[in-house]
């Protein structure tokens, strides 16, 4: 098992993947936002995302954000 953390405070911008999803090492789980940057997360082994542990902006609005996180909170769980 794998949690996935943010490594910085940051917008949750995109969640690109669900819960049952199935992910390979390399594969982007969502975009974080600081500062006007967008910050890729990435898988960092294969497995099945088992916890999703923020929401996303809304996708049809460009400036919608979603969850403020810390550094160090749980983004999600690969297993």
């Amino acid at each position: 098992m794998t949690e996935v953390r943010a490594e910085m405070v940051a917008n949750v911008w995109r969640v690109l993947v669900k819960e049952g999803d199935t992910v390979e090492d390399g594969d982007t789980l969502m975009i974080l936002e600081s500062m006007k940057m967008e910050i890729p997360v990435i898988a960092e082994e294969d497995g099945t995302v088992t916890k999703i542990a923020v929401n996303g902006g809304d996708p049809d609005d460009a400036k919608s954000m979603g969850d403020v996180v810390q550094e160090g909170d749980l983004l999600a769980v690969i297993e």
